[in-house]
């Protein structure tokens, strides 16, 4: 895993080790849910002995050294996981939350806000095959590196509890900078001149640096009334289908709005193994 680029990962959750077979095995199903190959746990019994599938595979040293680094002791359990530097994180941090709920780590009166700044400005995109902009090429680089493997941006999000509640970046605003970040895309010169060649001769005339941050006011809610799911805080929630209990949207259009936009609605006609309301009732 680390020889292909990958990482190796861990957290130790106090008071864990008297785990049962059937919730560590939910823990593991857990992470791969979350796009983890696997998970890999040890329970720290006394002696600072472990308990683990993986326990004859590891030397005495090893399992020192593991120890050490995590810093658990008698009673805890550790969760190793190997993977992608973004799997792991998020497969990590999913693990972390839930296990903080279920051994009650966490005060009911916590506060806790962070900042995330400078997060990588470019990431690999598995379905494009190349590498795409995080949140969006406009984006300003925090230095002179521009390598995609290395680079980051500037950029902030806005976490309390866990939740983040507000986020922005500093917007690239000279053409040479941003024609350096579409080099580093690797996108076709004539398409950047058709899709952006507006937006080089606008920044080459002169633009002020600029920027901005977004808050999430129903998620901030959220957070401050203790609830788990924006639906129970945002004025309009949407159902499952995504419609809207309160104004019935979406609805049918007035086919004078569709003819005033020049537009026309394709309805496929249903089929004869799909009965028709009038043949229901």
């Amino acid at each position: 895993m680390l020889a292909d680029g990958g990482v190796i990962k861990a957290l130790t959750a106090p008071g864990a080790a008297s785990f049962s077979r059937k919730e560590l095995d939910r823990l593991i199903d857990d992470t791969k849910g979350r796009g983890a190959a696997g998970l890999v746990w040890l329970a720290v019994e006394a002696g600072a002995s472990v308990r683990s599938p993986v326990e004859k595979f590891l030397s005495p040293d090893e399992i020192a050294g593991v120890l050490e680094r995590t810093g658990a002791v008698e009673g805890d359990l550790i969760c190793v996981v190997a993977d992608r530097e973004d799997r792991a994180n998020v497969a990590l941090d999913g693990l972390r939350r839930d296990l903080a709920t279920r051994l009650d780590l966490i005060p009911d009166d916590a506060w806790a806000f962070c900042w995330m700044v400078e997060p990588p400005l470019f990431d690999f995109s598995d379905e494009e095959g190349r590498w795409v902009s995080v949140h969006h090429p406009f984006t300003s680089p925090a230095g002179d590196d521009l390598a995609p493997e290395t680079a980051t941006a500037r950029a902030y999000d806005l976490v309390l509890n866990g939740f983040e509640v507000g986020g922005g970046s500093i917007r690239i605003h000279d053409a040479a900078t941003q024609r350096a970040v579409f080099d580093a895309l690797q996108l076709p010169p004539a398409e950047v001149e058709e899709q952006f060649g507006h937006l080089l001769r606008a920044l080459a005339l002169g633009a002020p640096p600029h920027g901005g941050i977004a808050m999430g006011v129903d998620r901030l809610v959220m957070v401050l009334a203790g609830k788990d799911a924006i639906r129970d805080v945002i004025a309009f929630p949407k159902s499952q289908s995504g419609t809207d209990p309160l104004t019935g949207a979406p609805a049918q259009v007035d086919p004078a709005k569709l003819r005033e936009l020049a537009l026309a609605l394709t309805i496929e006609p249903p089929s004869e193994a799909e009965p028709t309301p009038d043949d229901e009732g």
